[in-house]
This record gives C-alpha cells, structure tokens and sequence, in this order.
C-alpha cells in the first residue's frame, strides 16, 4: 500500500523529496534552531549580549582600561605542539592547516564534503554605457544541483560586468550585494514605436473598450524610455562617482553576488539555502557551516565561473563586503587561495575585530539569537555562563581574528574603517581591528613581503589619526573620514590593488 501511495505523488508531480522517502524541511523559528543548538551543545544559560544605545542599562563597554580581559593573544607563529614557526614550509604545511582547523572546528564551520556541484549559465548579455564607460554586463544564476533533495532549490545571482574600451582580460572584483544591471540598455525610438502599436493592439484585443481610450489620447504610448545614463550622457564629477564607477575608469570589471541567494541572513533559514540544503532541511550540528562560511563557498562557486569567461583575468578576482559582509569577504579570502586580494570594509566582530576585546559589539552578540547563525554551532561556548561544559569567554578561544588575517596572506589585504561621527559608530571597534592587523603582520613578513610598517607589537603600537595611509606593504590599512561603508576608500584601494597584482590598464 505505501509503495502504490509513493508511485501516485510521482504520477502527479509531487516532489521527488517526499517520493525518496525524504522528510520534509524542518520549519524552526530562529528562537527554535538557537534553542537546539544550546541543547545540542549542554548549554543551560548564555550570557546576553550588550546593547549598541550607550544609555541603556546594559550598554556595551567604551572604556579602554576593560577592553583587553587577557591581553596577550595567541602565538600565530607557535604550533600546537610549541614549536616556532620558522619557514615558509612549516607555515603551510603545519601552522596554517591547524588554524584552518580550529577555524572550522569552534568558529565558522565546516564546509561539508558532500556540497553539490553547480551549474552556471548566462541568462541575459547587455551592452551597456556606465558613466560614459562602454561595458557588457552578464546576469549569470547558478543552479545548485538538488537532485539529492528536490525540497529545497538553491540558484545563486550574480551580475558581471566589463569594460569593454580596454584590452582585456581584465582584473574583476566580487563584491557581496544586490546585482542589477547597471544602466540596461533600451531600444531604439523606431524599435520602441513597434513595441508600443503591438502593445496597444494586444490590450485593445484583450479589452475592445481600450480602443476607444487610445483614439481619446491618440498622442499617448503606453511604454516610454526610462531616464538611463548613455555615452552622450555627462560624465559624473569627482565627487559622485561610485566605486563601480571607479573601478571600471581604472580598467577593472565588476561582479556582484547575492548572499541571500546562497543564504538566509537568520537562524530560521539555516535548514533552508545551501546549508539547508546538503542537510536535507534538517538542523545543523556544532561543528557544521554558518551563513558567513556559506556566503564564502558562494563567492568561491562565483568565482568557479569567473574562470571560465575569457573577459575575465581569474588571476586577478579580488572580493569585497562591508559589515557582514566584510566578515563574510575575510573569511572568503581566509579560505579561499583562489582568490588574489581584499578589502574588508568595517566588519567589525566576527570579522577583523580581536573576539577577545570587550569593547562594543561583544562575542555575546555573536552568540545571542541574533547573529548566532552567522557562526559554527560551536561559537556559542564563548558565550556560555552555565552549561555542562562550565563557563567560557573569548579569552577561551584557542585562535582569534589576527590569526584568520594571517591565513589571508602573502596575499593583498586592504583592512577599512570609517569614523564613528559619520556613522562608522564605536561598536565596531575599530581599535581592536588595528590590534589584529599589526599582529598578523608576522606572518605577511615571513612570507615574504609588507605589513604595514611598523612593530607587531599589538599592545603598545596606537592606530594612527584618520585619513593616514598605511599603504606601503601587502597589508594594508586605512581609516576614511565617512560613515560605515567603504567607498571612500576605493579611490586608495584600486592603485594600491593594481600596483600589487602588477595591472596596468592598456587600450584595445
């Protein structure tokens, strides 16, 4: 009988999820999918997460003397077994793969092995003008293969393009965001003349009445031209030009990926997206993946296909993200060898924030409903009061974020702040950020070239005054003078990123 049952949902299209006798996603609210994990792991209580309103009863910590509860961080350059890290070779074959470990094991997550391939197609090729720039732009969707569990779908977006006036390939840099065509092109008056009479004779066939309406206003055409930048267009000042618009004036094509269409941005969409995916809709485990992890194995598949097109230079695909997607664009880089360079733009804890710094945004928050999802199930130990485990803190952790900066290097890495009067605010704790670069510049110099100059004495080295260029080695910082994005900073980075990947703009 439950064979003849299965048989009649396949007859009638039902899908092939439940025809494989597989169950169906687990529908948990975020509250629900954070309560497994704290039962999976014996947790009892966490602690709760400080408030950003700096009048609040629990407001976060702003005082200097609190900040560093154990201020020496571990020994980059110090393998488990205690021995210094004295060469290239150890470092990439022991060093670096016990961080990596550690990393996936108690912090991010593991990409698991059986992640599906996936398969990218062009769905639509525009020529396009961008500030006067003449570019193609791709709109490219990456259909993760779900044949394994057909309950869940997984199409990831992204958007290429490229200037078309320089001799190509060209360096690209991924950006985390939303992709849109930026200035799709429009037909032509006669062209859309056409369209308008076939659009009028299509609605009078469909409504008789709306002939009478067309002869009322027989001036009237339905579909008009929409107000897009083209070559005879002026181009933009100085001051309006956006980074995309940089980039493509220095030679360097574009793409932006879509997290949200790898991931959900919550705890409720962790048995959903990719993660959700290659665990059949089922909860995570401790040591499984989180959405900033996700987001990374995206913009690796992203890059997957950026290797294919021969408009693309795959040696030279750079990733970009700010806030969450500044974490998510360090872990990228972190774990990702593929890629060639960086800018992390204000990505606060999580990202290149020290998780051991009490000042801010705290590893409660990481650890609290709220953002938990971004992380390994493990992370939450470090917010842990009372469990079966005892209690732990982010002086707990056996590796912290000047150790995932190392795992970035030799490679370019451009390190962005803005200020907290612009919006840049003091929860990111741009401090603590400075404190993990000048620490990992160890290893950038024991492979071989620049950090930014100075001691790596994390403890007495001062982050210097706004607007100053740290810009000399392959470790780079810079702190701008606007809110919390780093655009202002685009106008430093590209130079600064065409100098070290040795890119010169040349003419067709």
């Amino acid at each position: 009988m439950k064979n003849l049952i299965i048989q009649i949902l396949i007859s009638i299209g039902i899908s092939g999820a439940f025809a494989q006798n597989s169950p169906p996603p687990v529908n948990f609210t975020t509250q629900e999918d954070h309560q497994n994990m704290k039962d999976q792991l014996g947790i009892k209580t966490l602690r709760p997460g400080p408030s950003g309103n700096e009048s609040a009863p629990n407001h976060a910590n702003y005082d200097l003397s609190l900040a560093d509860p154990c201020p020496v961080l571990p020994e980059i350059l110090t393998t488990n077994n205690g021995k210094k890290v004295t060469s290239v070779e150890m470092w990439n074959t022991v060093r670096r793969p016990e961080l990596i470990e550690e990393f996936e094991k108690n912090v991010y997550g593991r990409i698991p092995q059986n992640v599906p391939k996936v398969n990218w197609e062009v769905k639509i090729t525009d020529r396009e003008f961008v500030n006067r720039i003449p570019v193609v732009a791709k709109e490219l969707i990456g259909r993760v293969d779900n044949s394994d569990y057909p309950a869940i779908e997984v199409n990831i977006k992204m958007m290429l393009v490229i200037p078309t006036n320089v001799k190509g390939p060209v360096p690209v840099l991924m950006m985390f965001g939303r992709p849109s065509f930026p200035a799709p092109a429009q037909p032509s008056l006669e062209d859309l003349a056409k369209i308008n009479d076939s659009f009028k004779e299509m609605m009078i066939k469909n409504d008789p009445e709306m002939k009478e309406m067309f002869e009322k206003y027989p001036a009237y055409d339905p579909i008009s031209r929409l107000p897009v930048p083209s070559f005879f267009t002026p181009a933009k000042t100085e001051e309006e030009l956006t980074p995309q618009d940089r980039l493509l004036a220095a030679g360097w094509g574009f793409c932006t990926i879509d997290p949200a269409s790898i991931q959900a941005d919550n705890g409720a969409g962790l048995t959903r997206g990719i993660i959700g995916l290659v665990n059949k809709g089922q909860p995570r485990s401790p040591e499984d993946w989180g959405s900033l992890r996700a987001w990374a194995w995206g913009a690796a598949r992203g890059l997957d296909y950026l290797e294919s097109d021969s408009l693309v230079d795959a040696k030279k695909v750079g990733i970009e993200g700010v806030s969450r997607y500044g974490k998510a664009t360090l872990v990228t880089l972190a774990f990702e060898p593929r890629f060639a360079i960086g800018l992390i733009g204000s990505s606060g804890k999580g990202g290149t924030v020290l998780h051991r710094r009490v000042y801010g945004e705290a590893i409660e928050n990481l650890t609290g409903s709220g953002e938990y999802h971004w992380m390994a199930g493990n992370y939450l130990q470090y917010g842990t009061e009372e469990s079966k485990f005892g209690r732990k803190t982010g002086c707990d952790m056996a590796v912290d974020s000047h150790e995932l900066i190392a795992l970035c290097a030799p490679r370019p890495t451009f390190v962005s702040y803005g200020i907290p009067e612009k919006g840049d605010s003091n929860w990111l704790d741009q401090r603590g950020s400075y404190q993990a670069v000048i620490a990992a510049g160890t290893v950038f110099k024991l492979l071989g070239v620049k950090d930014l100059g100075v001691s790596n004495d994390y403890r007495k080295e001062i982050m210097p005054p706004v607007l100053t260029d740290m810009l000399d080695g392959q470790l780079a910082w810079r702190q701008h003078d606007g809110g919390h994005t780093d655009a202002p900073n685009y106008k430093y980075f590209i130079p600064w990123a065409s100098k070290n990947l040795g890119y010169e703009k040349s003419n067709p």
